[in-house]
């Protein structure tokens, strides 16, 4: 620790940087991050983000965890987007262990997987507004995510950890007349979307906060390895589900939302743009789920297993490009699981977004990272 702690203002009074500490427990910070901050007066030096507050050693754990047991783990490094994990790992094994999904739970996956996108996206259009003074979207957010909330609830039983994708498809066949109660809560969603965009997106306020502030350039987001919105607000058109497509993608025609300004309301208008398109597309998905039928799922032996070798899987989460590279000896277990996860890439980029910024900017600029802490300590 420094031991320049002299603070002092005035002409001919020297002055010493500051050493602040945001967290490890601070509000504006989603879970458990700790940034050390070196400041001039309100002008940020230099930040250090620091990691590791909340680990859970999920990696070390798939090892002594069979395939069945893994997929657990995986659903909660980002709590907000836990189908959307859980579908990667059991992607994973399936292309390890040569399993064709049924075409009906194929859909479904798709359909789900987006669905989980835009509750994801609602719960950051909400808080971060809340991060730099605005309360109200935070209502009008929740009301749209308890929609969908609803149905994803209905078909898993789960409301944050669904546990509904299994190695070979799905746990089990939607409900009697599900497809038509998500379509009614899509279409009520959509209808009502235009509330929360309304009440933010020009807002003269949010924009005061937010425009020109944080910019990360194209070049820096390619070089930190960022993805997802914050990537796509840079002008990095990426996107997995149009240029490597999976599950049911390659049959969609996916529209990429990007902006190229690279600041704190690209960012966020990204995400908001990004939950009509996800809307649109779970919606054709359960169009064409009407159409199928047959099994959600196929029989597994006893015990599973997965032949010697190694694969990589990457998905188009919704905060970024997630991978999980399985490594198998043929044994029950994996014999390593390791993640790339989107948050831990884009919480990176802090270190440059942040020096020559004021401290008011800092908040603005962490929550528009849009990270989850467990997706970065996994």
């Amino acid at each position: 620790m420094t031991s320049e702690v002299t603070v002092g203002t005035g002409t001919g009074l020297d002055t010493a940087d500051m050493v602040l500490n945001i967290g490890p427990q601070h509000p504006s910070t989603h879970g458990v991050l700790r940034l050390r901050l070196v400041l001039d007066g309100e002008r940020v030096l230099s930040a250090e983000p620091i990691i590791g507050y909340m680990h859970r050693g999920a990696e070390k754990l798939f090892e002594v965890r069979d395939y069945r047991q893994i997929i657990m783990l995986a659903n909660r490094h980002d709590w907000l987007s836990a189908f959307c994990n859980e579908l990667g790992v059991v992607l994973a094994v399936e292309r390890l262990m040569g399993i064709e999904v049924p075409e009906r739970a194929v859909w479904l996956r798709t359909a789900l997987a987006e669905l989980n996108r835009v509750l994801n996206h609602l719960m950051f259009l909400g808080s971060y507004p809340l991060e730099i003074g605005a309360i109200t979207p935070v209502f009008y957010a929740f009301r749209e995510r308890e929609t969908i909330q609803a149905v994803l609830e209905e078909a898993s039983g789960g409301r944050m950890h669904y546990m509904y994708n299994r190695v070979g498809g799905l746990k089990e066949e939607v409900p009697a007349g599900w497809t038509g109660r998500a379509r009614a809560a899509i279409d009520q969603v959509r209808r009502r979307l235009p509330d929360l965009d309304g009440l933010i997106r020009r807002n003269e306020i949010f924009l005061a906060r937010t425009v020109g502030v944080g910019v990360l350039s194209a070049a820096d987001a390619a070089a930190f390895g960022a993805s997802g919105p914050v990537a796509r607000a840079s002008g990095l058109d990426l996107d997995l589900r149009r240029d490597e497509p999976y599950l049911a993608y390659g049959e969609l025609s996916v529209p990429v939302v990007t902006r190229t300004t690279g600041d704190c309301h690209a960012r966020f208008e990204v995400l908001l743009d990004q939950v009509y398109v996800s809307l649109d597309l779970a919606q054709q998905c359960l169009d064409r789920v009407d159409r199928l039928s047959g099994p959600v799922n196929v029989r597994l032996p006893k015990v599973v297993k997965a032949p010697e070798g190694h694969t990589y899987a990457w998905t188009e989460n919704p905060l970024g490009v997630n991978g999980y590279y399985l490594v198998s000896r043929g044994e029950k277990t994996p014999w390593r699981l390791k993640l790339r996860t989107a948050s831990y890439a884009n919480v990176q980029a802090l270190s440059t977004l942040l020096p020559g910024t004021l401290v008011p900017d800092l908040i603005a600029i962490l929550g528009s990272m849009f990270f989850v802490v467990g997706d970065i300590d996994k």
